[in-house]
């Protein structure tokens, strides 16, 4: 039983999703490494250069969508909104959630179910507490976090109970982050038109030069371009894949969650496997 003056880690407080899975708890001696997710990356060039592309095709210089005032709308405006609809927690939450995209690295399942595996003839020889000191060398944050957990739990009911509470209270917290991105989104639009109006009045001031009439009009349109770009290629689809990442952790988690409770059982390796095979993503089978 771990000593109640050793700190052991909280998964309660301490979400998983703010953190590499190959990070280590205290006394490990492995470190924290950051490695770029290329696909998210690959993403937004890909979006950049297509819009801008896109632009360029029709004739017009780049430089014509440079506009300093409908840029100050829409973007304080619509960060002025998220203030306003977002406790201030939550929004700090949100921008972090937002970096942790760019180097959110997939879990491989297949060697997570083969660390839990490998800790199985232990647990059905000397019982679950007989893995306390080969949890500070497991790989896995989740599984440290989670047998760290059991060793504190006497009774199996209580042990999943708490798990299972994990589990929705990390889906709560994705859905507050991705649902603060989501709303500054839907905003961010009609915010840009707000600028569109904007600079239109200042337009009808100058009626009487039908040249700067034309100029003007094309000027007031670019503030409703910034809040369908803002919306559309950044806090939307940032918004997505939140949720896409969190579906995604949470059913690791729960591979990992029941892979201990069949640690807990003292189940053989062979079921044990079997069991988690379940969460292994397949090849879907053609008829």
């Amino acid at each position: 039983m771990a000593s109640p003056t050793q700190a052991l880690p909280n998964p309660l407080l301490d979400s998983p999703l703010q953190k590499d899975e190959a990070a280590p708890s205290a006394g490990t001696g492995r470190t924290r490494t950051y490695r770029p997710d290329l696909t998210m990356l690959g993403g937004i060039l890909l979006a950049i250069f297509a819009t801008v592309a896109g632009i360029a095709a029709t004739g017009i210089r780049i430089t014509y969508f440079l506009q300093p005032t409908g840029a100050l709308i829409v973007l304080g405006g619509t960060l002025g909104v998220a203030l306003i609809t977002t406790p201030k927690t939550s929004l700090f939450h949100a921008l972090q959630r937002v970096g942790d995209l760019l180097h959110h690295q997939p879990v491989d399942r297949e060697a997570l179910i083969e660390e839990i595996a490998s800790h199985a003839r232990a647990a059905r020889t000397r019982g679950i507490l007989g893995l306390e000191t080969a949890i500070p060398s497991m790989q896995s944050a989740l599984l440290r976090e989670a047998l760290a957990l059991a060793m504190e739990v006497p009774r199996r009911n209580e042990l999943r109970a708490t798990l299972e509470m994990q589990v929705r209270l990390e889906e709560r917290q994705a859905e507050t982050d991705a649902k603060v991105l989501e709303t500054a989104g839907g905003f961010a639009p009609t915010i840009g038109v707000i600028g569109t109006v904007v600079g239109l009045i200042d337009v009808m001031r100058q009626f009487s030069d039908m040249a700067s009439v034309t100029l003007g009009i094309g000027v007031a349109f670019v503030s409703t371009i910034y809040g369908l770009t803002l919306a559309n290629l950044l806090l939307l689809p940032a918004a997505h894949r939140i949720r896409a990442i969190a579906a995604d952790h949470f059913e690791t988690r729960e591979m990992v969650m029941e892979g201990v409770m069949c640690l807990f059982d003292g189940m053989h390796p062979s079921m044990l496997r079997e069991r988690l095979n379940c969460f292994v993503r397949t090849n879907p089978v053609k008829g």
